[in-house]
């Protein structure tokens, strides 16, 4: 590859990025500021949707952490804060007897899912009217495949 391709195939990633960047920076600020999170912020609710998706119903604060969409560099606070208000609830880990596993109580598996209905139907309103559905569709396999070509891990 000449020097001049090598420039413009670097020049085009980055152009990418800070699109696919963007893009995603604008649809999360409207999604923030719509109804789905005037009772629960995006934050909080990502903690509450990572625990409805895991098939045992319990994680550990570190896998928690792991699984986040939204980096959480002060994630045991915003966990007490959702076990004040009795939407998770911390359980002695069955194999590790200094270890805790968190899981949703009633209260917050049944909050996620009424956040859950309305955070899809803001994501439909937004991305409907923007995309075809065959775009969606070629958006979904692109992001998947930029997902599985990356190392695993944060």
């Amino acid at each position: 590859m000449t020097e001049q391709a090598t420039f413009s195939a670097v020049r085009l990633a980055a152009e990418t990025w800070e699109s696919l960047f963007r893009a995603q920076v604008s649809v999360m600020r409207r999604l923030q500021a719509g109804p789905a999170f005037k009772r629960l912020p995006v934050k909080e609710y990502d903690v509450l949707f990572t625990l409805s998706r895991c098939p045992s119903g319990q994680l550990r604060l570190n896998e928690i952490n792991d699984h986040v969409l939204i980096h959480q560099s002060s994630l045991s606070r915003l966990v007490d804060r959702l076990e004040k208000r009795g939407l998770v609830e911390r359980m002695a880990a069955p194999d590790d007897g200094r270890g805790v596993l968190l899981g949703l109580t009633d209260a917050g598996r049944e909050l996620q899912r009424e956040i859950g209905r309305d955070h899809v139907r803001d994501i439909a309103a937004l991305i409907g009217p923007a995309l075809t559905v065959e775009e969606q569709r070629e958006l979904l396999r692109l992001t998947e495949k930029l997902r599985g070509a990356l190392p695993r891990g944060r």
